[in-house]
């Protein structure tokens, strides 16, 4: 059998635009380029933008790795707008009033996100129950509990303010929900939020931008 590997087994790096799913993407390299094997490294829901590394032919044997590896983001949380995805795709379930937050109590909230959490995944999203998405149970209104799952938050800043809009950069742990994170500080600031924009802009080694990634 020949084991010799070819241009074509290797890494792709895409810059995701909005409104495409991470399988669109897959799925539009494999029919261009005529590849039998087309994998991702790690899930972007259609709202975000940015870093999706695709695994071709060969090459898909390195998935589970790159897909281990620690990602880095930038995204706004809106605030006083709550979803029944937790993102601004989905259907508004709550709105409140924002408050007159002032920047210590913003970066109070933020600061309660730092270091190791539990958090509970939603119901829209990938995970499987019993072989079958969630999002698909979600679509015909069952909802299950969910286990709450560790993960890690290395570094979670706060950047421009402009209410009810908070820019923020993170860095976490593979699994991490971060329209997850914005619901639950929306719910520690007292007024719920969604997440309304997100771009991943790193994961692992692998960066969108062309210079070194500041760290």
């Amino acid at each position: 059998m020949n084991r010799e590997l070819t241009p074509f087994d290797g890494i792709l790096l895409v810059d995701k635009p909005p409104r495409l799913t991470s399988h669109d993407v897959v799925d539009a390299v494999r029919r261009k380029f005529g590849f039998k094997k087309v994998g991702h490294c790690g899930t972007l829901d259609p709202l975000a933008t940015g870093l999706l590394i695709l695994v071709l032919e060969k090459a898909t044997k390195l998935s589970d790795k790159l897909l281990s590896d620690n990602k880095d983001y930038e995204g706004t949380l809106r605030l006083g707008v709550a979803t029944d995805s937790q993102d601004a795709d989905g259907k508004e379930i709550k709105r409140s009033e924002v408050p007159s937050l002032t920047e210590e109590q913003i970066n109070q909230a933020f600061a309660k996100f730092r270091g190791d959490i539990y958090q509970t995944p939603p119901m829209v999203s990938a995970m499987k129950h019993k072989g079958k998405p969630l999002y698909k149970l979600a679509r015909k209104g069952i909802e299950i509990e969910r286990k709450p799952r560790l993960i890690h938050v290395f570094d979670l800043q706060v950047g421009e303010i402009k209410l009810p809009d908070i820019k923020f950069r993170l860095r976490c742990t593979k699994g991490t929900y971060v329209r997850t994170l914005c619901d639950d500080i929306g719910g520690t600031l007292g007024c719920g939020g969604h997440l309304a924009e997100l771009r991943r802009t790193r994961s692992g080694n692998f960066s969108i931008f062309r210079r070194p990634y500041p760290r």
